[in-house]
C-alpha cells in the first residue's frame, strides 16, 4: 500500500468535513450537509461517499475529490502541502524519494538560523546606527514606505564595511565557511574573505513556505555597481526557481485568481502597501518555466506589469528569435515573447501584459493613484497583442516595410499558438491593424496523416489484483487507464477524438474521482503540449516529490499488449466506464435529494431535475460510444 492510500485508509472524509463546520445527515450510503464552500442555507448539495472517501458539491461549486483535495480546497494549499498535513494526522511517516541525508537536513537548517541571524543583524544596523538611518530616510522619504511595511519585510542595511558581518557572525560561532556558504561574503583573489553586500539596503528573500533563502540588496549610493546584486546560488538559494514577495502573496493571489508579476524588490513592497498583495517578482531575471509553474500552484492568470523602459520592452523591437545574448545582463528583467508563450501553452497558463504609462515605475503608479494601478492591471493585454503594440508603436503602418517587418515579427509568435481559434483570431486581429488582406498571413500547413485502423487482436490488459488497497472499484479503472497513458500518452489525443466524435468531452482530470491521479494526468497532458523533450521525460522531469511514489506504483503494472487500435479501443472502455460509474453515482444521488427537496417544498427541486436530465442525456450517450465500441471489436 502506498503513503497516499494508506493515508486515505485511516482518515475518514467524514471527520475532516464534520470538523469544517459540515453538518452532516446519512442519506442511504451516503452523507449530505451544506456545502462549506459557497454560501447556500436552503438546500443541502454536499454529498460525501465515505466507502470511496469521496466528495462532490451539486450546487454552485461543481466540484468534487477525495480528501486531499478537501484539504487543498479548505486551505488553499497545493497537493504536496496537504500531503503533509494528512500525513501528520495518520502518523505516517512520508517517505521522500529524493529526501536529504538527515546531515544534509541539519547543516541546511544551520545554514537558515544564520540567515535569520542576518536579517537581525542588519534591522539593527537600519534602526539603531547613524550609517542606517540614510538608508531608513531613504526608504521612508524616497520610496515612500511606513515602519510597518519595514517590519512587515525585515528590510535592512549592510554597513559600509569590508568585514562586519563577517566579524559579527564569527563572533556568533559561525564558521567563515558557513557565513560563505550562505552567500554573505566573497572571495579575495588574493585569498581570505570579504563582505558581499556593503552600503546596501538588505532585503530578506525567502521562498513559498516563509523559509529564509537569501537576500538582494540595493545600492544607495548611485555610483556603486550593480543597482541590484542578489545573493549567489547557493544550496538555498536559486533564483530561477524562485519569486520575491510569494510568501506573503501566495494567499492574495488564491483570493484574487491572478499573480501580478513586478520587475523589482520594492516595487512589490509598494504595491503591497497599497492594497494590492498579490504582487511577485522573479527578481531581476528572466521569467522561468519553474516560476511560472510555481506560480500555477495558485492560479493560472498571470500578468506582468513592466517597467515603460525594462530591457524586455527593447528585445521586442530587436528581433523576438534572435539569440539575445547581448542583453542577457544579470540585473535586467527581460521580456522574451516567443519564450513566454511557449511557457503559456505548456503550462495551459493565461500569460497577459499590463505597461505602465508616463515612464512610471508600479511604485510611482500607485503613489499616484492606486486605483489607476487596478485599471492598468484589469485592462492587461494578451502577450502577442502586446507585442504589436510596442512594435507599431510610432510606426507608419501605410508603410509596406513597416507592415512586412511587423508580420514577420509577429506571425512566428500567433503560428506558436497551440490553439487553432487563437491562432485565428491573432490572424484576424494583425490583418485589421496592417490593414491587408488576411490570407496573405495563412502560411501552408502540412497535411495530416489519416489513422490506419486495424482489426482487434488479443489485449492482455493489465493486472487489477495489482492495484494497492484500499480498493474500490473507481480506483481500479482509475488505475488502469492513468497506467496505460504514462505508457502511451501519444493514444490520448486520439482518445480525445474518438469521444468528441461520440459527442463526449475530451478527457479531463475532473474525470478522475483521486487528486495524485488527476495531478499525473495533467502532466502526460502537457507532456504531449511540448516538443523539448520526449513525454515520459518531461513528465519525469517535472513530477513532484509528493506524486513520485504514486508514478512508480502505476508504472509497475503489468504492460497492456496489442496493435494501437486495440490499447485504443481498451484506453476508450475504461474512461467510458469512468464517466458511466462517476455518473451512476450522481444520479443515485440526485434521486434522494429530488425527493427531499419536494418534501421540504423547496424551490431548489427544479435545479436537481434539470442536473438529472442532464446526467441522463450524458450517460445515453455513454452508452451509445460503447454499443459502437462493442460493434467495432465485433468486425
Amino acid at each position: 500500500m502506498s503513503s497516499i492510500d494508506e493515508i486515505k485508509a485511516r482518515i475518514d472524509i467524514v471527520d475532516l468535513a464534520s470538523e469544517a463546520g459540515v453538518k452532516l445527515r446519512r442519506s442511504g450510503r451516503t452523507q449530505t450537509g451544506f456545502c462549506p464552500f459557497h454560501s447556500n442555507t436552503r438546500t443541502p448539495a454536499f454529498v460525501i461517499w465515505p466507502e470511496t472517501g469521496t466528495w462532490k458539491c451539486f450546487g454552485e461549486c461543481n466540484d468534487g475529490g477525495d480528501i486531499f483535495k478537501f484539504v487543498m480546497k479548505k486551505d488553499g494549499i497545493d497537493f504536496k502541502e496537504a500531503l503533509q498535513r494528512l500525513a501528520e494526522r495518520a502518523g505516517i511517516q512520508l517517505e521522500d524519494l529524493h529526501s536529504l541525508k538527515p546531515e544534509q537536513k541539519e547543516e541546511n537548517q544551520r545554514l537558515r538560523n544564520l540567515l535569520e541571524d542576518a536579517v537581525t543583524f542588519y534591522r539593527h544596523q537600519l534602526l539603531n546606527t547613524p550609517a542606517g538611518k540614510i538608508a531608513l530616510n531613504y526608504l521612508l522619504e524616497k520610496r515612500k514606505l511606513n515602519m510597518q511595511t519595514i517590519e512587515n519585510f525585515g528590510l535592512g542595511y549592510a554597513p559600509h564595511s569590508w568585514d562586519a558581518a563577517l566579524n559579527y557572525f564569527k563572533g556568533k560561532n559561525y564558521s567563515e565557511q558557513d557565513i560563505l556558504d550562505v552567500g554573505l561574503l566573497a572571495e579575495r583573489d588574493s585569498g581570505g574573505h570579504y563582505d558581499k553586500f556593503r552600503h546596501r539596503i538588505m532585503i530578506p528573500i525567502r521562498d513559498e513556505n516563509s523559509k529564509m533563502t537569501g537576500f538582494g540588496g540595493r545600492i544607495l549610493d548611485p555610483n556603486d555597481i550593480p543597482k541590484f546584486m542578489n545573493s549567489p546560488q547557493t544550496v538555498l538559494f536559486d533564483k530561477g526557481r524562485l519569486l520575491y514577495g510569494l510568501d506573503r502573496a501566495r494567499k492574495p493571489i488564491r483570493a484574487a485568481d491572478q499573480a501580478v508579476i513586478v520587475e523589482g524588490y520594492l516595487d512589490v513592497i509598494a504595491v503591497h502597501q497599497a492594497g494590492y498583495e498579490n504582487i511577485v517578482s522573479p527578481m531581476g531575471t528572466a521569467l522561468t518555466e519553474d516560476q511560472i509553474r510555481l506560480l500555477k500552484k495558485f492560479t493560472r492568470k498571470i500578468v506582468l506589469a513592466l517597467d515603460p523602459d525594462a530591457a524586455g520592452q527593447k528585445a521586442v523591437l530587436r528581433g523576438l528569435d534572435a539569440a539575445r545574448a547581448s542583453m542577457d545582463r544579470e540585473e535586467e528583467l527581460r521580456f522574451d515573447a516567443r519564450g513566454l508563450l511557449r511557457h503559456e501553452a505548456r503550462l495551459q497558463a493565461d500569460l497577459r501584459v499590463a505597461s505602465m504609462p508616463d515612464d512610471l515605475d508600479p511604485d510611482e503608479i500607485v503613489a499616484r493613484d492606486p486605483q489607476e494601478w487596478a485599471r492598468l492591471i484589469e485592462n492587461a493585454k494578451p502577450i502577442v497583442a502586446h507585442v504589436l503594440d510596442v512594435l507599431l508603436a510610432g510606426q507608419d503602418i501605410n508603410d509596406p516595410k513597416v507592415k512586412s517587418e511587423a508580420v514577420s515579427q509577429v506571425m512566428p509568435l500567433i503560428e506558436d499558438l497551440p490553439d487553432p481559434v487563437e491562432r485565428d483570431s491573432y490572424r484576424q486581429m494583425l490583418a485589421r491593424r496592417l490593414k491587408v488582406d488576411e490570407r496573405t498571413l495563412i502560411g501552408t500547413r502540412a497535411p495530416v496523416s489519416p489513422v490506419r485502423r486495424q482489426r482487434p487482436k488479443s489485449l492482455e490488459t493489465s493486472d487489477q489484483k495489482s492495484v494497492p488497497a484500499p480498493v474500490v472499484r473507481y480506483k481500479i479503472v482509475e488505475v488502469s487507464c492513468l497506467a496505460l497513458l504514462l505508457r502511451r500518452p501519444d493514444l490520448l489525443p486520439h482518445l480525445d477524438r474518438r469521444l468528441q466524435e461520440s459527442g463526449l468531452a475530451a478527457l479531463s482530470a475532473l474525470d478522475f474521482e483521486y487528486t495524485d491521479h488527476q495531478l499525473i494526468l495533467r502532466l502526460i497532458q502537457q507532456s504531449l503540449e511540448q516538443d523539448e523533450s520526449e513525454q515520459a521525460h518531461f513528465v519525469e522531469a517535472l513530477l513532484d516529490d509528493s506524486l513520485r511514489e504514486t508514478h512508480t506504483s502505476l508504472l509497475s503494472q503489468r504492460p497492456p499488449k496489442g496493435a494501437d487500435d486495440v490499447l485504443l479501443d481498451e484506453l476508450t472502455r475504461q474512461v467510458l466506464q469512468v464517466r458511466q460509474q462517476s455518473l451512476n453515482e450522481s444520479v443515485n444521488q440526485l434521486r434522494f435529494m429530488i425527493e427531499d427537496a419536494q418534501q421540504a417544498g423547496q424551490v431548489r427541486v427544479t435545479n436537481y431535475q434539470q442536473l438529472m436530465l442532464q446526467y441522463g442525456r450524458m450517460l445515453n450517450r455513454l452508452d451509445e460510444a460503447r454499443r459502437k465500441l462493442i460493434e467495432y471489436r465485433r468486425k
